[in-house]
């Protein structure tokens, strides 16, 4: 059982404030940790903040202007009708779970997200495959509204149009609660940063909170000794193995000395001439130091560093 949340003559600044009281579908792979563009603690700030900014990037304008044409398509391939909801779904049983799905599919027990992919993401999407983020987000539709079926319909830009279909699966739609709920209620509600999971969006996060150093300040560190003498381990082995890389590299540069490409059975191994045109900053400062300072940018960032004691 689900409460339908009318958007209609809802903006979009309201919009953002009701995604904030929830987790979304598209929230679900972040907490799971099997979305590579973002991470739980990237989910938790959003959550958490009084921020309500919407991410507008090139490839997030794309998606929302094709939509109609993904459902278009879908339609087209398949012969299911399908159309817009204008409600936001918040299921009963588990409040913190919230759906904005792209379209229902009519006279059917199911509902249709639209995608669309870079031709560079084809892989990701050959062979029946689904980018295993967007099975978190279509099972977490099928948790929140109780659909039995999610379409997930995508064009592969310049490429091709393709669809799969998802069954509902107790064990995994059951897990992906007990994990959301989890989520909300250790982490979202008393204010507690979840753990980090090494990945970018992690570091962008933390970068986000803690963006300055108390100059001189120090605090006492407890506990991580094990943890960065395994650290200290890892850049060894990443020297050793970046060494290896840049060995086996050159021998392969020795083979194709000045040819442009070198083909084998399983490789294609391209030696390209690059040229590129940068500024010389240290010449414009020391000649021309009126336009350096007009035009220099200051940028602020903390450098991470371990040193044995």
């Amino acid at each position: 059982m689900f409460e339908k949340i009318p958007l209609a003559g809802v903006d979009n600044a309201g919009w953002l404030r009701l995604r904030k009281t929830g987790i979304g579908g598209s929230d679900a792979g972040a907490i799971c940790g099997v979305n590579p563009y973002s991470s739980a603690m990237k989910v938790f700030k959003d959550k958490t903040s009084g921020e309500t900014e919407e991410q507008d990037n090139e490839a997030v304008r794309i998606g929302h202007d094709l939509e109609d044409y993904v459902s278009q398509r879908f339609t087209e391939a398949t012969g299911l009708k399908v159309r817009k909801s204008n409600f936001m779904y918040r299921s009963k049983e588990h409040p913190f779970m919230i759906a904005d799905v792209d379209r229902l599919v009519v006279g059917e027990d199911a509902g249709l997200e639209c995608k669309t992919a870079s031709a560079y993401n084809a892989d990701k999407w050959a062979d029946g495959n689904i980018p295993l983020h967007y099975v978190m987000q279509c099972c977490h539709y099928m948790a929140v509204t109780g659909k039995r079926t999610w379409y997930i319909a995508a064009v592969i830009l310049g490429r091709e149009f393709t669809y799969r279909k998802l069954e509902w699966d107790d064990a995994l739609i059951g897990r992906l609660v007990a994990i959301e709920d989890n989520f909300w209620n250790s982490y979202v509600v008393p204010g507690v940063i979840p753990p980090p999971d090494g990945s970018k969006a992690c570091d962008e996060v933390i970068g986000q909170y803690f963006p300055a150093a108390r100059k001189g300040s120090t605090a006492r560190l407890v506990g991580f000794d094990e943890k960065l003498k395994r650290r200290e381990e890892i850049v060894r082995h990443i020297s050793e193995l970046q060494e290896e890389q840049k060995q086996i590299e050159q021998e392969v540069k020795l083979f194709m000395q000045d040819n442009e490409y070198a083909d084998s059975k399983h490789f294609r191994v391209s030696w390209k001439n690059v040229d590129s045109t940068k500024l010389d900053a240290k010449r414009i400062r020391e000649e021309m130091p009126e336009i350096y300072a007009d035009y220099r940018k200051a940028s602020h960032s903390r450098r991470f560093e371990v040193k044995a004691a």
